[in-house]
């Protein structure tokens, strides 16, 4: 008899109700054949994940445990296999190994060889011929460049921003959600913990965070503070707010601080007062779309060099003029740590602008050393279809920007956030870089990553560059 775990066709499958719940708990409900034959019970077969991602080339991607069982049969004596695949063009049976794990279970790894979607039944067989299937339904992404060392973050495919905990660990936020999900960077799976800070917010809808930095053990986030994408204002949006962070890698723990919701309205009643010098009040009016060249978006936060209280605000719209080749804009709120605490409105320093080569800010992270690393993007890219690069800096106010690198568009994904800085003076550095996934066709069938069904399939790409 055959009993599949969850109910699945392409992407944007529905499971059913209590198949959710289950993968919520993380683990598959058991799938057992029935009746009776010779004197032997029936064996059981469940799935630490009914769903599953990889990628073509990939190195590292996540396993499955699979527990089978029969009563007063030693697990040794179970014979597992996979009986078949629904798209050999995907995953052919042969690409699934195996091995047996200390407690006896089983542990799957899948070697795609095809971009697409696949199901591959299980079939554990026991003693007396007794046998149960359970179903692992099976999503490939395509090769991408830099395969060996790329990692991918699953669970969510909208990464906005990153800050490194430490420990070899990384806290990403979701322009999608108010969870902010704790990976490990040197793996590909799923996140080591997750905190939902909509409740502290008081917020059901996404604040569509955008940037972090971290100070001591606060982090300051913020949202984009513009227009959604239909140029509708979302209050939600118009949201900075910290979280207090204690311990480090996997024993990371995060903790609600404040938040300030009006930094919208102070900037453009600034920019207003110093004559509509970029234009804020227009790119954000009612109707007008962010991620226009003269729109107004947020996607940088980092703080001044030596500073816990002056924070540089990073625009993606608009640019410094509104025109092809204008320069990327920085705004620095002087008193940043007393605004979100309340005590006191924001103060606006001189801004910035700079010659990113017609490019805007996508993020800014700088290192203890106050070694800045800018990445830049085009106002409008959702996509790797247009320019990205990564810019050095020393954060000083008229000192200018230098290009280290060229990033490559040929992948699904944007590049969206820098996790950490390394020693730029150091011959051969490397940068981790994680991409916003949201809207790439990850599958290959027209579908947004965003729209998938099933978050095990989501996932944003993290990867490794070299400065030159």
């Amino acid at each position: 008899m055959t009993v599949r775990l969850s109910p699945v066709r392409r992407a944007g499958a529905v499971g059913v109700a209590g198949a959710a719940a289950l993968l919520l708990a993380g683990l598959g409900a058991p799938a057992h054949a029935v009746g009776h034959t010779g004197g032997y019970a029936d064996p059981t077969i469940s799935l630490s994940a009914t769903h599953l991602t990889g990628a073509v080339g990939a190195h590292g991607d996540p396993a499955v445990t699979v527990d089978v069982e029969q009563a007063g049969v030693p697990v040794g004596f179970l014979r597992l296999r996979v009986l078949s695949s629904s798209n050999p063009a995907v995953v052919a049976v042969g690409d699934v190994r195996q091995e047996r794990t200390r407690s006896g279970d089983r542990s799957l790894t899948v070697r795609p060889r095809g971009q697409g979607y696949t199901d591959l039944t299980l079939q554990v067989t026991g003693r007396g011929g007794k046998t149960a299937t359970a179903t692992l339904a099976y999503a490939a992404s395509a090769r991408v460049g830099g395969a060996p060392t790329t990692r991918y973050l699953t669970g969510s495919s909208d990464a906005s921003a990153a800050v490194d905990v430490g420990g070899g660990h990384v806290l990403v936020a979701d322009d999608e959600s108010n969870v902010l999900r704790l990976y490990d960077r040197s793996r590909t799976g799923a996140p080591v913990r997750t905190w939902d800070l909509g409740p502290s917010l008081g917020l059901k809808k996404e604040v569509d965070i955008e940037a972090g930095a971290r100070v001591g053990d606060t982090v300051y986030w913020t949202g984009s503070l513009g227009n959604n994408k239909d140029g509708r204002y979302k209050a939600e949006r118009n949201t900075v707010f910290t979280t207090r962070i204690t311990g480090s890698g996997a024993g990371t723990e995060v903790s609600f601080g404040g938040a300030y919701r009006g930094l919208r309205e102070d900037l453009i009643a600034w920019d207003t007062e110093h004559g509509d010098r970029f234009g804020f009040a227009a790119g954000a009016a009612n109707g007008q779309v962010p991620k226009r060249i003269d729109g107004f978006n947020i996607e940088g936060l980092e703080f001044a060099p030596g500073s816990t209280s002056t924070a540089y605000l990073g625009f993606r719209a608009p640019l410094a003029p509104a025109v092809p080749g204008g320069k990327a804009l920085v705004v620095p709120v002087t008193n940043m740590d007393r605004v979100v605490a309340g005590t006191a409105r924001p103060a606006f320093g001189e801004p910035i602008e700079m010659d990113l080569g017609g490019l805007a800010i996508r993020d800014v992270r700088k290192n203890a050393a106050n070694q800045y690393l800018i990445l830049a993007g085009t106002h409008a890219a959702d996509d790797n279809s247009d320019p990205y690069a990564l810019y050095q800096w020393d954060g000083i106010p008229g000192h200018a920007p230098r290009k280290r690198v060229d990033l490559p568009t040929a992948d699904p994904g944007g590049w969206e956030a820098v996790v950490n800085v390394p020693d730029l003076r150091a011959p051969g550095a490397r940068v981790q870089l994680i991409t916003d996934s949201g809207s790439a066709d990850l599958y290959g069938d027209g579908t947004e990553a965003k729209d998938l069904t099933h978050a095990e399939w989501k996932k944003a790409r993290a990867a490794w560059f070299t400065l030159h």
